[in-house]
């Protein structure tokens, strides 16, 4: 498959351990002397509207993505930096049955 930037703007990024959804890759960041791309940007999301400014940047070394598909970029990542005060949801078990 062959993609430009244009297609890649439009991929989801989801983390494959944890099933969070990133966001949206904005930028990539090259090396002009190898020719290479070395990682993803995804930008933070705005704090207030955007009047308290934006989180911390996503950063994702090419070597962390697993799989670019048709909707999605797959990555595989032990720390993504987040800022810490953002809600962090974890489900227990699904198939647990009330009683």
């Amino acid at each position: 498959m062959v993609c430009n930037f244009s297609c890649l703007r439009n991929k989801e990024v989801v983390d494959i351990r944890t099933g969070e959804k990133i966001g949206f890759a904005d930028d990539v960041e090259l090396d002009t002397d190898e020719g290479k791309i070395i990682s993803l940007i995804i930008y933070g999301r705005p704090r207030v509207m955007g009047l308290m400014g934006r989180d911390d940047d996503v950063v994702i070394k090419c070597s962390d993505i697993r799989l670019i598909g048709e909707d999605t970029i797959l990555v595989e990542t032990a720390d993504l930096a987040r800022s810490s005060k953002e809600p962090r949801y974890v489900v227990d078990n699904l198939l647990k049955t009330s009683r």
